[in-house]
């Protein structure tokens, strides 16, 4: 049996040092193959089926070792200092908070910027190419106000192991047009403070234990 702790997950954070920030509409890297095919098809493998909405913290869920370390990595020290030095953030101390979702209904993508409470959000997107995401279905977009979803200047398919990171703040607006189905996506933030990161976290687990109640009625 292969343990978590041996398993050698490859990302590709020379590509992430490697991008310029963009500013519009606000400021944000997208970085395709953040997570390289070989790495993505072991994480997909290792993933449980997520057939509900919402955001699962990540130890509510069982991952095989692939998907474990990629979760080990995400709240590591080298990706924190390469988004530090990417937007000239000080991290030191800003606790994680990293959750899971893999299901999407008519219910999600609305527009809307992250709660206060979040200093930066990072997305890892898991999924292989779909026609429904060729299509735009389920792409986020990065908006230029909180009004119409097609005012965007960047759109990120939630495919191929593309990375999106982003300082919140009360303009970063995003969503994307309605997607049913499978859509896994990794969410990492950079919290404020470790009492909001603790809340936000303690409302997600209780959300997931509802559903995991709701699925065994």
């Amino acid at each position: 049996m292969v343990r978590v702790r041996e398993y050698k997950l490859r990302l590709d954070y020379a590509a992430l040092r490697a991008t310029p920030v963009a500013a519009d509409p606000f400021p944000h890297v997208v970085v395709p193959h953040f997570a390289p095919p070989a790495s993505l098809r072991a994480v997909l493998a290792d993933l449980p089926p997520l057939s509900m909405r919402g955001s699962f913290p990540a130890d509510a869920i069982r991952p095989g070792p692939a998907a474990h370390a990629l979760m080990q990595a995400m709240e590591g020290p080298e990706l924190r200092q390469a988004i530090a030095e990417k937007f000239g953030l000080d991290l030191t101390g800003s606790p994680t908070m990293l959750t899971i979702r893999g299901w999407t209904t008519a219910r999600d993508g609305h527009i809307h910027t992250d709660s206060t409470a979040k200093r930066v959000t990072v997305l890892l997107y898991l999924n292989q190419e779909t026609d429904a995401f060729d299509a735009h279905e389920g792409c986020l977009r990065l908006l230029r106000g909180p009004d119409d979803l097609e005012d965007y200047a960047v759109e990120v398919p939630p495919v191929n192991g593309t990375l999106l990171v982003f300082p919140n703040g009360p303009t970063s607006w995003h969503g994307h047009k309605t997607f049913e189905g499978q859509r896994y996506s990794l969410q990492l933030n950079y919290m404020t403070t470790g009492r909001k990161a603790r809340s936000e976290l303690r409302r997600h687990r209780l959300s997931a234990f509802f559903k995991r109640l709701t699925r065994a009625a």
